[in-house]
């Protein structure tokens, strides 16, 4: 079964391809506190649809690149226009 995660484009500058930002939070070990980070990964994008700031979710994919290891599966919502 691949992985599905959800995520916001944080660069759409590329061709065919988008930058994700996919959040998280981690228990910190020595204070216990949560703290927000993210994890940024490259995503396939066939027909270029994601735009800056949407949500989009991803599914695991073969390597298509050095660091191009998803795909788009569809825009969840769509982000503000500027």
């Amino acid at each position: 079964m691949k992985r599905r995660v959800t995520g916001r484009v944080t660069s759409d500058k590329m061709q065919k391809t988008i930058r994700v930002s996919i959040p998280r939070r981690v228990k910190d070990e020595v204070t216990g506190k949560f703290i927000s980070r993210e994890t940024v990964c490259l995503a396939h994008d066939e027909n270029e649809e994601a735009n800056l700031s949407d949500i989009v979710e991803l599914v695991e994919s073969r390597p298509l690149s050095r660091r191009k290891r998803w795909e788009l599966v569809r825009v969840v919502s769509r982000g503000a226009k500027k």
